[in-house]
């Protein structure tokens, strides 16, 4: 059966305003009202000229965004003095201090709710990195690991740096922009490579009058990912690359597909992908049983799952965070698919709950938050074991 994850957690939209702001051009007068975690309640940009200003635009459910701190904050420490990081963020201040008790970075945090900042920076995906010069000059708009200690020394020395820039196109539909059909196309395949500039991201189409359960186009991809979604969509844990290691290169490579099939074969839309991927690269992929480490969703309290909310809907669907999860019409599976899908957990996980029935399910936890996750699935009356399973594994020859 084919799993569908609705990733919202990073995803995030917006318009271009006049006031963008680009490489090259200096900031205007701008005050951030809500600082936390610092020695000032508010900030105006332009005060802190004669120093380097990193604004990391950032949530606080954004695994990348988190992941990335560390590193932000290693290169703050570094260059104290010379460099001010600000972490900017629409997330009401509550939620921001939430996060700071439990990850307590040594970073000054913004709070900027009315989204303000992003008629100066546009973004559409985050976590969205901007570089600011001693003179006030924007140097950089790129993403946080591309900013290296390398990086901060030259523009402490005002040298030019060139940084891979994070282009968030958001004036046009890329889909309509690099990819449109007629509502008269029968049937095709197109494969083409990187666009430049335009974000990562998959689509299917369940609701489209013309192309209902019958088309999926992909953006910006590696070819692993794309025969991870041809392949229903199994999990990035669920891959085993056994290509040699000059060919490891083209598995990482991005690409873009746009596959429509006839009226009629919607059941074959994704066979045909694999068959037409499988004509296209040199490489041999295919479903094999691997016996894995992993977790096991059990069953812990037979009495509280009898008080989840039961559900005539039938649902395949889920949309959650990393800290929030919510279903409507959807069996216990689907957890399991949530908290390895959403990379919660460090191993696959695999459903031994013996429940088939469908209910509604909705729970919120702070993921930085230790054991928070645990609380809630044993607030269901779920819980996750170690154990070794013989699982599906995509492999690569």
């Amino acid at each position: 059966m084919k799993k569908t994850i609705i990733i919202i957690a990073c995803l995030l939209s917006g318009m271009y305003a006049s006031s963008q702001i680009k490489i090259g051009q200096n900031i205007p007068a701008i005050k951030l009202q809500t600082i936390l975690n610092a020695p000032v309640k508010s900030v105006e940009l332009e005060s802190l000229k004669g120093k380097v200003i990193w604004l990391e635009f950032w949530a606080t459910y954004c695994g990348p965004c988190i992941t990335a701190m560390a590193h932000v904050e290693q290169l703050q420490k570094q260059y104290k003095g010379r460099l001010q990081v600000i972490t900017v963020s629409v997330e009401k201040e509550k939620r921001i201090n939430q996060f700071l008790k439990t990850l307590p970075f040594a970073l000054w945090f913004a709070v900027d709710t009315a989204d303000a900042m992003r008629n100066y920076f546009p973004y559409s995906t985050i976590p969205h990195s901007v570089l600011i010069d001693a003179t006030g000059k924007v140097v950089a708009i790129t993403a946080p690991e591309n900013i290296t200690s390398k990086t901060i020394s030259s523009v402490i020395a005002g040298k030019p740096v060139d940084l891979p820039p994070k282009q968030d196109d958001m004036t046009e539909d890329p889909i309509k922009a690099y990819f449109s059909a007629a509502d008269t196309v029968t049937s095709r395949v197109l494969i083409q490579p990187e666009i430049k500039g335009a974000r990562s991201m998959g689509k299917t189409y369940p609701m489209d009058t013309a192309f209902k359960n019958r088309r999926l186009t992909m953006m910006n991809l590696p070819l692993e990912s794309i025969y991870r979604m041809a392949y229903q969509d199994l999990p990035y844990g669920r891959t085993i690359d056994l290509t040699p290691k000059e060919d490891i290169k083209q598995n990482k490579t991005k690409y873009c597909v746009d596959i429509i099939v006839p009226k009629g074969q919607e059941a074959e839309l994704y066979q045909t992908l694999v068959k037409d991927l499988q004509q296209r690269f040199d490489l041999k992929v295919a479903i094999e049983k691997r016996k894995k480490d992993v977790y096991v969703l059990k069953i812990a309290n037979a009495a509280k799952i009898k008080l989840l909310t039961p559900s005539a809907k039938i649902g395949d669907n889920i949309s959650g965070s990393s800290g929030a999860f919510s279903g409507e019409g959807v069996k216990l599976e689907k957890i399991a698919d949530y908290l390895e899908g959403f990379g919660l957990v460090n191993m696959p996980v695999v459903d031994e709950t013996g429940n088939s029935a469908r209910y509604d399910i909705t729970f919120n936890y702070q993921p930085e938050k230790k054991g928070a996750l645990t609380d809630a699935l044993t607030s269901l009356g779920l819980k996750l074991e170690k154990g070794q399973r013989e699982i599906d594994m995509l492999v690569f020859r």
